[in-house]
């Protein structure tokens, strides 16, 4: 497996936006089902010791993703995703909002927008990360949100080398 691979992660509060790049030592096909899959994505979205569970997903234009970040006390983070826009394996975007447990979206959300390319065997994701109000990137910054979503990444890096094999 290839060590160096690249990860940025920056935040523009003036634009409101979070821009990450990451490249994983895989291909694009094995990648962009880790993002789009209900069974992969909660084998690693969520930082240990937090766990991932999706109550339902439907990747497709107007389809939603609903599902909860669980500590290990049980204490239960929601989320809904709805999918606004799919170019398989180039692009998806989709608005985050975080909800409560009877899918009540906590507005304002962010826009994410996923792009997915690969060169020689290498799987280059950029993403793109609107915040509709300062204040949520900024909630977002305090909650952890660098911490948490590197060491998720570094939960997919882990899943994807046993995928491989």
């Amino acid at each position: 497996m290839k060590t160096n691979l690249q990860f940025d992660f920056t935040v523009d509060k003036s634009a409101q936006k979070v821009y990450i790049t990451r490249e994983f030592d895989a291909e694009l096909p094995l990648v962009w089902d880790a993002f789009t899959k209900a069974e992969l994505l909660d084998q690693w979205v969520a930082p240990k010791p937090w766990s991932s569970k999706t109550k339902y997903m439907n990747f497709e234009v107007g389809g939603k993703r609903f599902y909860a970040m669980v500590s290990p006390e049980g204490l239960e983070r929601w989320s809904i995703q709805e999918y606004t826009s799919i170019t398989p394996k180039t692009n998806f975007k989709m608005h985050n909002a975080f909800a409560d447990q009877n899918e009540n979206p906590e507005l304002p959300g962010s826009n994410w927008d996923y792009n997915f390319s690969e060169q020689n065997g290498i799987t280059k994701v950029h993403i793109s990360i609107y915040n509709e109000s300062l204040e949520r990137l900024e909630r977002m910054i305090e909650m952890g949100f660098k911490e948490g979503f590197t060491m998720s990444i570094e939960n997919l890096e882990k899943l994807l080398v046993t995928l491989i094999k």
